[in-house]
């Protein structure tokens, strides 16, 4: 007799939500509560009524915005650069293996290098701004799309690329036709991590430079002054709201883009 027995189902989407405003509820509480009865210094930890309220005032200052835009162009241009680099050269070594080998020790070299470790040599050699971010933000964003493009093909299906051989098809065409498609999946997702990746270092870099404009400037600037310490947690908290709603972004344009993708992984299992 067969097993009827279905597998458990994960939570729905609201689900998710409601779990997920639970546990930020929880935080804030928990900070109100250590704030407000005096168990952790306010110039440390300040109530998270302030740092919400702080944050919402934040949303009409000028400087800030501007601030906010500069490190949204930094992001913008590191990841569109790094996906037109990454792209590329990820089909290139996931199709050709001999290149692959020929430049495998070069990447395994520079692929556990910090960009953080790079931020004096940059800014010495780039100056501040855009200049020292995007070059810094590409080279951090451009290893997971390269990696998952690499894996993306060798997904590929076998079957299909031989067929189009068969037909007499080259390279190009079956890599365009058959092999692009199929690992188009895996790219959209190393662009998502790259994405969140991106916004960390162009928030990073800033905050490390000591120079320049950029939401990590702001919540650099802020930790130097007395009782800043409410315009560092305010500016933190918009910097995790921006990578929440980019990640939330690009998780519902992969999910719709690629649903088919999800539902054959989904037969297969």
């Amino acid at each position: 007799m067969a097993d009827q027995t279905t597998p458990p189902r994960g939570l729905s989407r609201p689900g998710k939500w409601a779990r997920g405003a639970a546990g930020v509820a929880a935080l804030f509480l928990a900070s109100e509560i250590l704030g407000r009865a005096g168990i952790v210094d306010r110039s440390y930890l300040p109530p998270a009524s302030s740092i919400v309220t702080r944050a919402v005032e934040l949303f009409g200052d000028t400087d800030f915005l501007f601030n906010v835009r500069v490190t949204l162009t930094a992001w913008a241009l590191g990841l569109l650069i790094a996906i037109a680099i990454a792209v590329p050269l990820g089909l290139l070594l996931g199709s050709v293996p001999a290149v692959n080998t020929a430049v495998r020790a070069i990447v395994e070299f520079l692929r556990p290098i910090p960009s953080v470790a790079l931020i004096p040599l940059a800014g010495l050699l780039l100056g501040s701004g855009l200049s020292m971010e995007v070059p810094l933000i590409v080279y951090a964003a451009c290893w997971p799309i390269l990696f998952n493009t690499m894996y993306g093909l060798h997904d590929v299906d076998p079957t299909a690329k031989e067929t189009l051989r068969t037909f007499g098809f080259g390279r190009i065409q079956i890599l365009l036709r058959v092999s692009l498609p199929s690992a188009a999946p895996f790219i959209a997702t190393g662009v998502r991590l790259s994405a969140s990746i991106a916004l960390i270092l162009a928030v990073g870099t800033e905050i490390l430079s000591g120079f320049g404009d950029g939401l990590g400037m702001f919540i650099a600037q802020a930790g130097t002054v007395p009782d800043g310490t409410v315009d560092v947690l305010a500016g933190t908290v918009w910097a995790g709201c921006i990578g929440l709603i980019i990640d939330s972004l690009m998780v519902q344009g992969e999910n719709r883009a690629f649903r088919w993708h999800k539902a054959q992984r989904s037969g297969a299992s």
